[in-house]
């Protein structure tokens, strides 16, 4: 059984790995978002470190062509959830992770202001895991408990705050199925 909590900001469940992208959210600025992300890094491919060595400045340009463009990014998210369920929490949730860029949401921009962002690898046209829809709800549901300002209307994709340039997590994240595990914990 797996120990669902959260101290300190830190997800109990997950390996912490953790990344200097990130810093104080603005003073009095209540969480009241989770963003859902797709990644897989090289693009289309799962496993391996390179989405934690992204996340922790240390990829390695000569490792894959595509790396090159994007291993001076410093970018972050708080939580990233692998095919096969492992979680690694990279920031802690209280803390600005640097995962939205520039966004809005209902007319409020820099997301990452108020935003909880959370990775799964995966692409933007291959199906997600089970497991990774059900430790995403589990976690959210968590989130939702310690941020009550994130009710399930304020869960969406990163395509949802930043359409003309995201487009993850993409047509093959199955948000239904996602907010039935949501609404129904027993399904986990």
């Amino acid at each position: 059984m797996i120990d669902w909590r959260i101290t300190n900001g830190w997800l109990s469940a997950a390996t912490r790995c953790p990344s200097p992208n990130c810093d104080a959210r603005p003073a009095g600025m209540a969480v009241d978002l989770l963003v859902v992300h797709g990644i897989s890094l090289p693009p289309g491919e799962f496993g391996g470190d390179a989405i934690e060595a992204l996340f922790c400045n240390r990829l390695d340009p000569d490792d894959h062509p595509y790396f090159a463009a994007i291993a001076g990014l410093r970018v972050s998210a708080h939580l990233l959830i692998r095919r096969d369920g492992r979680l690694q929490q990279f920031v802690r949730f209280e803390e600005r992770a640097w995962h939205a860029g520039e966004s809005t949401f209902r007319g409020r921009t820099r997301c990452n202001d108020f935003a909880v962002g959370i990775e799964l690898e995966g692409t933007d046209d291959c199906p997600y895991e089970a497991i990774q829809y059900q430790r995403l709800a589990a976690t959210a549901r968590l989130l939702m408990a310690r941020f009550p300002g994130i009710a399930a209307d304020r869960i969406v994709g990163h395509s949802d705050i930043a359409p003309q340039r995201k487009t993850d997590p993409g047509p093959a994240f199955d948000w239904p199925r996602f907010r039935s595990l949501l609404d129904h914990p027993e399904g986990n």
